[in-house]
């Protein structure tokens, strides 16, 4: 498995070794001791799974304090544009982000540790995104900023359609009113 630079070290970019022939292709999209070996020493108790048409934009969201999660994510079917955004109190790079395209033909793979807001924008139709969580999901300690922030200024990609968010997605509050994340 190859790592690809990040400006956050934090945030990893990893490309698995996928071996294709006439028959399709195979690829071990998870180990833990492959992942152990890169800096990536977690435990996923949980895995979860969306399908999006192209315009869909989920994110940016996070857990808050003892509920956070790490994630590992990756696309099974179709493309997406991955954001991760530190919001880690005291980060020296809090409010900096990585964005990294993600497709079922190039099998990249995006961790996001705790303390990251973390969104994608769908780019094909009938895209299927799968991830990875440490941590049980927690409806209360749910959060989320505006995806189209300009303070965060994102570059997100031109959809060929309007944006299609969730009712929540749509309510976000912008960067500056979030409270920092915290692991407390």
């Amino acid at each position: 498995m190859q790592v690809l630079p990040s400006n956050i070290p934090d945030v990893k970019i990893l490309v698995p070794k996928i071996f294709r022939d006439a028959r399709g292709y195979f690829c071990e999209t998870y180990n833990a001791a492959a992942y152990q070996a890169v800096g990536i020493d977690t435990t996923f108790v949980q895995d979860n799974e969306s399908a999006s048409m192209r315009g869909v934009i989920r994110g940016l969201h996070w857990q808050d304090g003892p509920h956070a999660q790490a994630k590992l994510v990756r696309v099974i079917r179709g493309a997406v544009w991955d954001v991760a955004v530190d919001i880690r109190q005291g980060s020296p790079t809090y409010g900096q982000f990585v964005a990294t395209l993600l497709t079922a033909e190039n099998g990249h793979q995006f961790f996001i540790p705790r303390g990251f807001a973390h969104g994608f924008a769908v780019l094909e139709d009938n895209t299927l995104f799968s991830y990875k969580c440490d941590n049980f999901y927690c409806p209360q300690a749910e959060r989320g900023i505006r995806f189209d922030d300009p303070t965060l200024n994102i570059p997100w990609p031109k959809l060929m359609c309007a944006p299609i968010l969730s009712d929540k997605d749509l309510h976000h509050p912008a960067f500056t009113d979030i409270t920092p994340w915290s692991p407390a």
